[in-house]
């Protein structure tokens, strides 16, 4: 941890959390250059292919988080729900899996997928490796440190990025081909992670000695910083294509 930061409540746990994403998500490259309307559309469709594939693992990382819990109701239950959102809470077409195609149809008209709706190109390096980090992590973290890492390293921040990648497909530098259908990242945004969170932090608000705070605000980092490298990395491939 930065020897100046000075965490003293889980609100500044919160408030160091947000000043990390703005820096690494909110400034970084992806969304500078995708709300600037700067991607091709052979850009745009690599990164539609790219992130279908980690959207399409996240129901993993919720079944690794929830193996990480103790078996207590308080703790599983609301990664239980999350998940149930993942599949669209048993309506037709509001699945995730299924919302993201309206997305991918939209931008990458053209893209071959299987009767599962996977594409015929390989997931890339970038997506990989943030989703065996977050598996992988849940493998040795604590109750306390898995709740953050899905707290604290996704769901805080993860509707903000969502509304704004949704706002960034809004371009009219996107729109030329026809409208990009943004409906994927609105509900996110709109409905499901504040609601994430909160169930989340319903149980990492009531742990406050200094070792704690300290301890969720690392896992948070490390997270979230995971899957920014994901989008940098996406980027950089975009910007070789």
């Amino acid at each position: 941890m930065a020897p100046h930061l000075k965490l003293s409540s889980y609100a500044d746990v919160e408030q160091a959390m947000l000043d990390l994403v703005e820096q690494h998500f909110f400034q970084g490259r992806f969304l500078q250059t995708l709300c600037s309307g700067g991607y091709s559309e052979a850009q745009i469709r690599y990164f539609a292919l790219q992130y279908g594939y980690y959207s399409r693992h996240f129901p993993r990382v919720l079944g690794a988080a929830i193996a990480a819990m103790p078996p207590i109701d308080a703790w599983w239950v609301p990664i239980a729900d999350n998940l149930w959102d993942e599949a669209g809470r048993g309506q037709p077409g509001r699945a995730h899996e299924k919302l993201y195609l309206t997305f991918l149809r939209s931008v990458a008209p053209d893209a071959q997928l299987d009767h599962h709706g996977i594409p015929d190109v390989p997931m890339s390096k970038a997506v990989e490796t943030a989703v065996d980090t977050f598996i992988q992590f849940f493998r040795q973290a604590s109750p306390l440190q898995a709740m953050a890492a899905l707290g604290l390293g996704s769901e805080l921040f993860a509707g903000q990025v969502m509304a704004r990648i949704g706002e960034g497909f809004r371009h009219p530098h996107y729109q030329r081909s026809g409208p990009v259908n943004t409906l994927f990242w609105e509900v996110h945004a709109d409905e499901h992670e504040p609601r994430h969170y909160q169930l989340c932090k319903q149980i990492l608000e009531t742990y406050t000695s200094p070792g704690d705070l300290e301890d969720m605000y690392e896992t948070g980092r490390y997270i979230a910083l995971s899957e920014a490298r994901m989008y940098e990395e996406l980027h950089e491939d975009m910007m070789a294509l």
